[in-house]
């Protein structure tokens, strides 16, 4: 299954039920199995969503506005241990586990097809975590090209505007937000 490093993606039945696990770089295709992943929408003291840009050079919608965090949990990982080992690596940042990670929408599920004929097929919890500070982000290039810290009201607004500058995981998630 290649060395110590490769990362792994959890596929699923369509109950979410395991079934083994397959190298990332193989699972995104045009016929993508069913997979766990996660979303992550990190806040500030005062409100504010963090909102980040997908870097250009991403498989799958690159140069899209999207959630502050996401990617798939690894082979006996938490969502919050998945969550936080993404954050440090997207955004240099660096979440306190004793910080409560909130469900918003734990059955959230989605497909959808990149112009590229690439699918995302993913079983994808959605959570919330509020900061207890805002901090200073250092945005690994490779994942992130820019982020900007929102009125959560004034990205539900953008997402809806304008879908099309958005992943459809985020315009999907805030379409299904609880109020």
């Amino acid at each position: 299954m290649g060395d110590m490093n490769t990362e792994l993606v959890l596929l699923c039945d369509e109950q979410g039920n395991p079934l083994g696990t397959r190298e990332k770089a193989l699972v995104h295709t045009t016929s993508t199995p069913l997979h766990r992943a996660f979303s992550c929408h990190i806040f500030d003291p005062q409100g504010n969503v963090l909102v980040t840009r997908r870097a250009l050079s991403k498989l799958t919608w690159p140069g899209v506005w999207t959630n502050s965090v996401c990617g798939h949990p690894g082979v006996d990982e938490s969502d919050q241990c998945a969550i936080i080992r993404r954050a440090a690596d997207e955004l240099g940042l660096r979440i306190d586990e004793a910080l409560p990670l909130v469900p918003i929408l734990p059955q959230f599920r989605y497909r959808a097809v990149d112009t590229s004929g690439i699918v995302e097929n993913e079983i994808c919890p959605v959570y919330a975590i509020t900061l207890t500070q805002r901090p200073k982000l250092d945005l690994n290039p490779a994942e992130v090209m820019e982020a900007t810290w929102v009125p959560f009201a004034d990205f539900v607004t953008a997402a809806s505007a304008a879908p099309f500058a958005f992943s459809p995981w985020a315009v999907k998630q805030l379409d299904q937000w609880p109020c």
